[in-house]
């Protein structure tokens, strides 16, 4: 239990730098950037990812290529969420993507379909409906730009999930995927940085160059500590994702509301508790 506890703190914490990131004078394209490179070194030294598999003729490089794309994509996309919906609503839609990556593994996986986990696709959307309803003491203008990240977040972790179980059935370790998809994201978003100074649109400063290495640090003990909950824990797999899932829900609660302020309406309310049952009946349809 002690790697749950801090896999899901380190989630939160993700979410707390992300949130305070424009009061830091953090450049979070930067800071998403040095992310990768943090996460590629530490995957590398800690996890030991066999990449023997990555030269082989059939490797998935489609997928590792989207993948390296969406990741940062997504990433960016949460910390938008972050910052116009605030750490509560944003952490509970990207938990709730796990719905529509269990509704794409029925259609495009095979997956069985049983009682527990329809259940929980059913609850799960009168949960996401809840969320995505306006905040107490807010205007509807600023709802009307914060919905569509909300909504966003949870379809593209989605996305990421979808593309790590293709790579998973083509033979490919998760963890040799993960180191891959690490390299080529920061490959990329490093373009994007130098792209962004040359014209001008970014100063490329050590600020953000520290808050992307404690991003990173985070991002990747999230990870990792997750990692050896299910070594801990390998008998209990249902247990350890909802255990993650739902406390990541409930601990981004509790920070956003009593650590940033952050208004909830009584939809919000009824929607977070809708979440936490969704996610527990979807863990006991995996069981």
């Amino acid at each position: 239990m002690p790697f749950l506890f801090l896999a899901v703190l380190c989630s939160v914490l993700v979410s707390v730098l992300l949130k305070r990131a424009s009061r830091l004078g953090i450049d979070v394209a930067q800071a998403v950037t040095w992310n990768y490179a943090v996460a590629a070194v530490l995957c590398a030294l800690l996890l030991r990812p066999a990449l023997a598999p990555l030269r082989e003729a059939g490797a998935p490089w489609p997928e590792l290529l989207a993948l390296a794309v969406a990741l940062p994509a997504i990433f960016l996309v949460f910390a938008r969420a972050v910052a116009l919906s605030g750490i509560v609503r944003s952490d509970a839609a990207q938990r709730l993507s796990l719905l529509l990556s269990l509704a794409a593994a029925f259609a495009l996986f095979g997956e069985a379909l049983n009682g527990w986990k329809l259940g929980g696709l059913c609850v799960g959307i009168v949960a996401l409906a809840g969320i995505l309803a306006r905040p107490a003491e807010r205007g509807v203008a600023p709802w009307r730009r914060a919905w569509p990240w909300l909504l966003a977040t949870c379809a593209g972790y989605a996305c990421v999930d979808v593309l790590l179980k293709r790579i998973a059935l083509s033979g490919t370790a998760s963890m040799t995927a993960l180191q891959a998809s690490f390299v080529l994201a920061f490959a990329a978003m490093a373009a994007l940085q130098a792209v962004r100074a040359w014209r001008g649109k970014t100063r490329l400063t050590v600020r953000s160059l520290f808050g992307g290495l404690l991003l990173g640090a985070l991002n990747f003990a999230n990870i990792f500590f997750y990692v050896r909950a299910h070594q801990a824990l390998p008998h209990s797999p249902a247990t350890v994702f909802a255990t993650m899932n739902i406390g990541v829900v409930a601990l981004g609660t509790l920070v956003g509301t009593v650590g940033f302020g952050e208004k909830t309406s009584a939809w919000n309310r009824i929607g977070l508790a809708l979440a936490v049952v969704a996610i527990a009946l979807v863990a006991l349809g995996a069981r």
